[in-house]
């Protein structure tokens, strides 16, 4: 350990010395910070071995790591070598049978191309790895394959070497020994830039975006060569490389109409500042007013629109499996990989719909990611189990009307059937007071005859009496209004009227009926009564309706005293208050009604007479339930049976 160290600090004086000119050119500040990562790094190492050799050797032999040297282009953390150094490693520890002893270095001279510097860092290496060389150096990306070519004499002339992650362009054929593999890529320009136009077929203009290191510049002019062919003469190439980032940012904001831009690296702007590992595609999309392209899979991250890629998983996959042949002891100079690729064309659905470009230009086969989902997509057993909820609702609600609509013809049908019932039972009744009629008919024409004969004595007297003639015309007149008041009475109960609610006096109502019915009640010898109470009982009623439903209890009890004797043919008709409700009670000192037929006298066709219909008593329930009220019927305490209706009172407002 402390031979190493000093060995180090030999190294150090002696690059201070035999350099001091290169470092008084290049700045010290610039030296001094290569100086203390190669410190820094040389003391992990040393640290590690130390911690290793100090460990107790148990009872049987361990199996020794294979270590592997991980040298990485311009830094660890720059774009987009990152992606294929952290897609590396992983596949490294996967497929290797053995423990793995992975050091990673950055080659930090990529970035300007200082040649002095990288001697140094080819002699920091050796003097790191003289005593315990590493089974394999893996060197990723084209920066760090042209130092491992170049230096290889220096560097372990021996020693395995994997050139990754390379494009095979940059990769010098003529200087490959027996000790190297390569699993490079392939990336053809014309493809990718046929691409845009497949997508954006009236483009105008492109811009390159490619930094300014040494091994940047290479690729400007590479574009430059690949692509004139094609766009000569049709789409303007816009090349930043010399300017500064934050410069080349503007003119990205304001490119020309019918521009798309095409990111390639950018590791070093123009004025020589480092941009490799602070996300300049990033930064490009959030001023960008145009679409962005580009060719490495790791770079699709939600700013470029997409288009034939590169894999590093793919690429991880082959390198790592070449690193574990060659750590079997196979010859590196015999494994064979071919470049990888382009894989399938992968495109950015957000981006394709920021910049309005149809799903229809993309070439068969394309994968398109980030799709938002619709909402069926992202809901759908929900929109499924509501629309089946509002279904079953909807069948329901059109069940309900069609029912509804059916019960509401339904009550109509059985309206205008109970008013041809009532009107049949209205004929019934007439029926009954035929004698009535002739009765109260025949007085007041009698009487009209006698004083038209009389009449006409005088006028053929020689010296007729005209007072005598006034008094016998007045009579006519008199006696012949009385004869109109039997026929519209008549003809009010009997008439087919439709049900219409009016206010009227209950009291009213009985007292007609008493009047009406007295001729019949004096023909069939029987006394009926009337008893109002003096309170008026306002109420809202159909007159004809609720007179047909007295006549009707009036006329039965007639029926049920026929019977009966004389001090017994009495039939009362009274009416009452009772809280908010009117009643009207109709009774008689009949047999009454047997105890077992009360439940049953207002059911339809329910009769006690030999020739009735038995619809009277179950018409006079439906015209009161019609009125809201009730009916019912009870025996008396002495004899005979009584009926009630009650009716609500009218509200006065």
């Amino acid at each position: 350990m402390r031979w190493m160290s000093a060995n180090l600090h030999a190294l150090i004086r002696q690059l201070n010395v035999t350099h001091g000119c290169r470092i008084a050119t290049l700045g010290k500040l610039r030296m001094k910070r290569l100086v203390s990562m190669w410190i820094a790094a040389a003391v992990i190492v040393f640290i590690s071995v130390g911690e290793t050799a100090a460990q107790p050797a148990s009872g049987e032999t361990a199996v020794q790591p294979k270590r592997i040297v991980v040298l990485h282009s311009y830094g660890l953390n720059f774009q987009p070598w990152v992606a294929w150094s952290r897609e590396i490693r992983s596949q490294l520890n996967r497929q290797s049978p053995w423990p793995l002893d992975i050091q990673e270095y950055s080659l930090v001279t990529a970035r300007d191309g200082d040649a002095a510097a990288e001697v140094k860092f080819v002699e920091y290496l050796n003097a790191l790895y003289a005593r315990e060389p590493p089974g394999l150096i893996v060197a990723i990306g084209a920066p760090a394959a042209r130092f491992v070519q170049q230096y290889r004499a220096d560097l372990f002339p021996t020693m395995p070497m994997l050139l990754a992650a390379v494009n095979v362009l940059r990769v010098d054929q003529t200087m490959l020994s027996a000790q190297d593999a390569v699993v490079g890529t392939r990336v053809d320009h014309v493809v990718l830039v046929k691409n845009i136009l497949r997508l954006l077929p009236e483009t105008k203009a492109i811009a390159m975006i490619i930094g300014n290191s040494p091994p940047e510049r290479f690729w400007v002019g590479e574009v430059q060569r690949e692509l004139k062919p094609l766009l000569e003469n049709k789409v303007e190439l816009l090349f930043y490389n010399e300017r500064p980032f934050e410069e080349t940012l503007k003119e990205l904001a304001i490119l020309p109409p019918r521009s798309a831009i095409f990111f390639q690296q950018m590791m070093v702007d123009g004025a020589g500042a480092v941009y490799g590992d602070k996300e300049p595609l990033k930064r490009i999309s959030e001023v960008a007013n145009a679409p962005i392209f580009t060719f490495d899979e790791s770079l699709f991250n939600g700013e470029v629109v997409g288009g034939p890629m590169s894999s590093p998983a793919e690429g991880a996959r082959r390198t790592a499996a070449v690193a574990v042949r060659i750590l079997r002891g196979e010859k590196a100079a015999g494994i064979k990989v071919p470049p990888i690729e382009f894989s399938t064309p992968k495109y950015d659905w957000r981006q394709l719909q920021r910049w309005n470009i149809s799903e229809s230009r993309l070439p068969s086969g394309s994968e398109v990611l980030f799709r938002e989902q619709s909402a069926w997509e992202r809901y759908s057993w929900q929109i499924a189990a509501i629309t089946a909820v509002v279904l079953i609702q909807a069948g329901l609600i059109m069940t309900l009307l069609y029912e509804h609509r059916r019960r509401r013809w339904a009550e109509v049908q059985s309206r205008q059937r109970m008013e041809e019932l009532t009107h049949v039972n209205r004929l019934s009744t007439a029926s009954e007071l035929t004698a009535l009629i002739a009765h109260e008919i025949n007085q007041p024409l009698g009487a009209i005859r006698s004083n038209a004969e009389t009449a006409e004595i005088i006028v053929k007297s020689s010296s007729p009496d005209m007072a005598e003639l006034g008094v016998i015309v007045s009579d006519i007149l008199r006696v012949g209004q009385r004869a109109a008041e039997v026929v519209l009475r008549m003809r009010s109960l009997l008439k087919k009227a439709p049900f219409e609610l009016k206010s009227l006096d209950l009291n009213d109502l009985a007292r007609e009926t008493v009047e009406f019915l007295s001729p019949l009640a004096i023909g069939r010898k029987v006394e009926l009564l009337g008893a109002t109470t003096p309170d008026a009982l306002p109420i809202l009623g159909d007159r004809i309706q609720l007179q047909q439903v007295v006549v009707n209890l009036v006329v039965n009890g007639i029926h049920a005293i026929e019977e009966a004797s004389s001090h017994n043919r009495i039939i009362s008709i009274r009416t009452s208050r009772v809280e908010e409700f009117a009643e009207l009670s109709i009774s008689d000192r009949g047999s009454g009604i047997p105890e077992d037929k009360l439940s049953q006298i207002f059911k339809p066709f329910f009769t006690t007479k030999a020739e009735g219909m038995g619809m009277g008593l179950s018409i006079a329930r439906t015209i009161v339930e019609g009125h809201k009220g009730q009916i019912w019927a009870e025996n008396q305490r002495g004899s005979g049976a009584l009926f009630r209706i009650r009716l609500p009172l009218k509200r006065l407002s």
